[in-house]
């Protein structure tokens, strides 16, 4: 947010790098620049007058189709294209973690990333899935044991439920290619390994798996 009292305390020499092309100010800054070297007494051609507001005018457009573009970098760009390359869709992903716990969902990311040669980005969401297991059974061990669990919707409990899921939506916006667009994978791995996964939560070997929703909603 741009303050005009400060820009007021500036010499007419430093308001001038306001209002010439090039400058790295905000639109509204330039603006605010205008305004008040005007009420200075500088008087501006029309020429300089429209290239001034062209200059705003620029800028205002350049932070629009910025804006849009980080928009479409958190789209989920799948495709029917019989071309595109199968990755395991992210609705897959969050979903899935949300009920199998986040290492689940990791495991599948961390095989989109295989897919695409970007091993590095492989072994860090696979590291990620394997280290939040315990770091969200000690989370709700943590908040259960200091009186923050309610009976609420809203009950901090649930907290290391959904961290996990959306941590991995933002590692494949941050790691995968930009804009990939995809047609979804097959089911068929995903429901075996959901059914091991399955198997692993309701044993829930030293209780690891004691904050997961599924074992949640057994218990009401």
């Amino acid at each position: 947010m741009v303050n005009r009292n400060v820009l007021k305390k500036l010499s007419g020499f430093e308001l001038e790098k306001y209002v010439i092309e090039g400058n790295r100010f905000t639109p509204e800054a330039v603006q605010m620049a205008f305004e008040v070297l005007e009420e200075r007494g500088r008087t501006f051609t029309d020429e300089e007058k429209i290239s001034i507001q062209n200059i705003i005018q620029n800028k205002r457009e350049s932070e629009i189709a910025k804006k849009n573009e980080e928009i479409e970098d958190w789209k989920d760009h799948i495709t029917t294209d019989s071309s595109a390359v199968r990755l395991y869709s992210r609705a897959l992903l969050l979903s899935s973690s949300i009920f199998l716990g986040t290492f689940y969902g990791a495991f599948l990311l961390s095989l989109n990333f295989i897919k695409l040669k970007k091993y590095a980005s492989a072994v860090f969401t696979m590291v990620f899935g394997i280290i939040y297991i315990p770091f969200q059974y000690y989370t709700y061990k943590f908040l259960m044991e200091n009186g923050f669990s309610s009976s609420s919707r809203y009950s901090p409990e649930i907290l290391p439920l959904i961290l996990g899921p959306l941590l991995l939506i933002i590692i494949w916006v941050l790691m995968m290619p930009k804009r990939l667009v995809y047609r979804a994978q097959s089911f068929i791995f995903p429901v075996i390994l959901g059914i091991a996964m399955l198997i692993l939560i309701f044993i829930n070997y030293y209780e690891l798996f004691s904050s997961y929703f599924l074992l949640r909603l057994a218990k009401l």
